[in-house]
């Protein structure tokens, strides 16, 4: 997997104890059109600190341009903003 942290897109549904749930991003590509994803399947789920900002990390899975791909996207709680770290 490659890291971007490139920030996107998302729609998201969060539970009542406030822990977010991807359900589709959308990214701009290098030649500036949009790719939606519906994030099929999360697969793990876990918080880190990086540079001292806490982060969800969430392990995803989906049907990327016809090819069935693992990714990873992180919420940065302080800020709320999301990132796809790998694809």
């Amino acid at each position: 997997m490659k890291v971007f942290m490139k920030p996107i897109e998302m729609i998201a549904w969060f539970t009542l104890d406030g822990c977010p749930r991807p359900i589709r991003f959308r990214m701009l590509q290098p030649d500036h059109s949009s790719l939606v994803v519906k994030v099929d399947r999360i697969v793990d789920q876990k918080e880190e600190k990086l540079a001292g900002n806490r982060m969800m990390v969430f392990i995803c899975q989906s049907i990327i341009e016809g090819v069935q791909r693992i990714y990873e996207l992180k919420y940065e709680i302080s800020t709320c903003k999301w990132f796809l770290y790998k694809l």
